[in-house]
């Protein structure tokens, strides 16, 4: 179904799949022997949502299908993909942490459980912000299994197309102390000028010191052959999904001077790069995801 502006999901439907698709991706890598990254939550995760195919997908361990698919159709490279970036963003988040950053801001959370699986600094305050609903689920699929988030721990139940900064304030958000900022997986799935207000609006919350980790595609989502390169490989594996029409197309300012203009300074790597550093096989050029560039950025 193609995005609208007040369009609604849940992790079932639209853009929410997506949501579970990569926690999905999250538990297979975890269980392979070569993982690179470890989320013991994000199989029973995905097994509460109650997609039928990834449910199948994370209890074996692999993508199903894959040993009969060519490999213009396989899933593998799309798990290691997602692997790479969860790798990045966690190895952002426990350096940002090292500082006297005590302050996590973790948009479009999705089913991310960072709160509850990594060794945060004592007195570390993470806010999630999504949808109430998306929240209420994680937290209570968390809760049924045991398990307490490693930090002081609020849900900021508010859609990143409404007022969500004031939601983070009422909530405790204090803009007054740096704060580690992450957007995973988020840019193209907003609107170019959201994608601005956005950076925006995370510039007026940041004091000095704050850090920010995310990433985008620089030849822009319009050149991603979406349909081909992620939602066939998907569908080879029955996930019924077309990623082609969850993201917004138009021109977008880029990522780095972006947040350059606005006092950041920017670091980026690229996926392909990533590979290498975690010891994964270079993808091939043709590869999902391939061109992505990871951004950290620092202010002040």
């Amino acid at each position: 179904m193609t995005r609208t502006e007040h369009d609604t999901w849940d992790l079932r439907s639209s853009v929410g799949t997506t949501a579970t698709m990569v926690a999905a991706a999250r538990a297979v890598a975890t269980r392979q022997s070569h993982a690179i990254i470890n989320d013991p939550w994000a199989a029973s995760l995905v097994e509460a949502v109650g997609i039928e195919s990834l449910s199948r997908m994370v209890q074996l361990g692999k993508p199903p299908a894959d040993a009969e698919l060519t490999s213009e159709l396989q899933l593998q490279p799309m798990i290691d993909s997602f692997a790479v970036r969860t790798r990045f963003f966690d190895e952002f988040f426990v350096a940002a942490t090292h500082s006297p950053i005590r302050q996590v801001v973790i948009l479009a959370a999705g089913l991310d459980s960072r709160a509850y699986r990594l060794g945060w600094p004592h007195g570390t305050v993470i806010y999630e912000v999504d949808l109430p609903s998306v929240l209420s689920f994680k937290a209570q699929v968390l809760n049924e299994l045991g398990g307490e988030p490693k930090a002081i721990h609020r849900q900021v139940g508010c859609d990143l197309r409404d007022d969500w900064a004031t939601a983070l304030s009422d909530s405790g958000f204090d803009r007054q102390h740096p704060t580690a900022w992450s957007a995973e997986g988020l840019l193209m799935y907003l609107p170019p000028d959201a994608q601005d207000r956005l950076f925006d609006t995370i510039t007026t919350l940041s004091a000095s010191r704050s850090q920010l980790a995310t990433e985008y595609h620089p030849d822009g989502v319009d050149a991603m052959d979406l349909r081909t390169s992620s939602t066939g490989r998907w569908r080879a594996n029955g996930i019924d999904v077309d990623t082609a029409d969850l993201v917004y197309n138009g021109e977008r300012h880029p990522v780095r001077n972006y947040l350059a203009e606005r006092g950041w300074r920017v670091v980026e790597q690229t996926r392909v790069s990533l590979f290498g550093k975690y010891g994964l096989p270079t993808p091939e050029s043709d590869a999902p995801m391939s061109n992505v560039v990871a951004v950290s950025a620092h202010l002040g």
